[in-house]
């Protein structure tokens, strides 16, 4: 399919396989690629010629994934695949992370924030801050902050394209109205009343929510400075990972077997769960159209839609989620660059 094909295929029919130009020469960061979307996501972009950073915790785990990508092939584009230490559950790991990384490359064309702790628990294990929020939103703004020079850098070359991806959630939807992320009490609310969809879930979905609010404060900033950067947050639908299975099979016996079998019927594999993620990373349509898909909402397979809570549509709760981050993130020892100097 020649150039301009691949920038105008409707998102509808999206598929990596023949909608991705070469990646040869970019230098990607996807976070929890062990399996799962992550996994997938970094197959599709090796397969078309990326260098590839797997952030991950586990070195065992991710050495084996690694293994396995290559066991199951990288042509036709034969890209790199390295494993990067990276714990977001610790905010001063997650910045030495980004601070490795920045030693090691000169550029960076894509950040994917994919890794996430699914629901669970309620457990704060670090800086009196709740896991899920925590590993899901300040982890990754750190990670994220720690690299914007060197993703402002890349993108005042000439031809670049520098996007960065946040993997949120379409279960956002279920979490009750009026959220707020005004103090540390607000990050840590345990949602005891949320009968639906339940504590854990809400949790788990309060953190996607700051995905979106961070995705839309982030632009807004690149906006300001002048920075041509693409930030957006992707919903990639109902995906059968390796975590949904094994908390199905974690329930009640009849519950498990029901859950698993409407897993398995109509939720999507992981290869293709990734193609949202992939589509906001690297289809040239988003280049074509900067304009329209900067602090855009994906949903499956590519297109721009609303995100489906109200509270993530208020770009004001989105610069008090940011305000709150950074101020306990200062109450930590932490700090990190302000987007709106960044070079552009």
């Amino acid at each position: 399919m020649d150039t301009l094909g691949l920038m105008y295929r409707s998102t509808d029919t999206f598929d990596p396989q023949d909608d991705l130009p070469s990646l040869t020469g970019k230098v990607v960061v996807v976070t929890g690629g062990n399996g799962g979307i992550g996994y997938a996501t970094i197959q599709h972009l090796a397969r078309h010629g990326a260098k590839v950073y797997m952030a991950a915790r586990d070195e065992a785990k991710a050495r084996a994934s690694i293994d396995k990508l290559h066991d199951e092939g990288l042509a036709p584009g034969d890209g790199q695949i390295i494993w990067l230490r990276l714990d977001l559950n610790e905010p001063s790991v997650a910045r030495a992370a980004a601070e490795e990384l920045l030693s090691q490359e000169d550029r960076l064309d894509i950040l994917i924030n994919n890794a996430a702790m699914p629901r669970g628990p309620y457990t704060r294990a670090q800086h009196d801050i709740q896991d899920a929020m925590m590993t899901n939103h300040i982890g990754p703004f750190v990670f994220t902050m720690t690299l914007l020079p060197l993703l402002a850098k890349t993108a005042a070359e000439p031809g670049s394209d520098v996007r960065i991806v946040n993997v949120s959630s379409g279960g956002i939807a279920f979490l009750r109205r009026g959220i707020r992320f005004r103090n540390r009490d607000d990050f840590n609310d345990e949602h005891k009343w949320d009968i639906i969809p339940g504590p854990s879930l809400a949790r788990y979905c309060r953190s996607k929510l700051a995905n979106v609010l961070f995705t839309t404060e982030l632009q807004r900033r690149f906006n300001e400075a002048g920075t041509p950067i693409v930030t957006m947050s992707v919903d990639p639908g109902l995906v059968r990972t390796e975590g949904v299975e094994n908390d199905a099979a974690s329930q009640p016996p009849g519950v498990s077997h029901v859950m698993s079998l409407l897993i398995r019927a109509l939720w999507t594999p992981p290869a293709r769960g990734a193609f949202t993620s992939v589509f906001a990373a690297a289809a040239p349509v988003v280049r074509a159209q900067m304009e329209r898909y900067k602090g855009a909402y994906l949903q499956a397979p590519g297109r721009i839609g609303a995100p489906p809570h109200a509270d993530a549509r208020n770009p004001a709760l989105a610069r008090e989620l940011w305000d709150t981050t950074n101020r306990l993130l200062e109450e930590m020892g932490i700090k990190v660059h302000d987007a709106r100097r960044m070079a552009s």
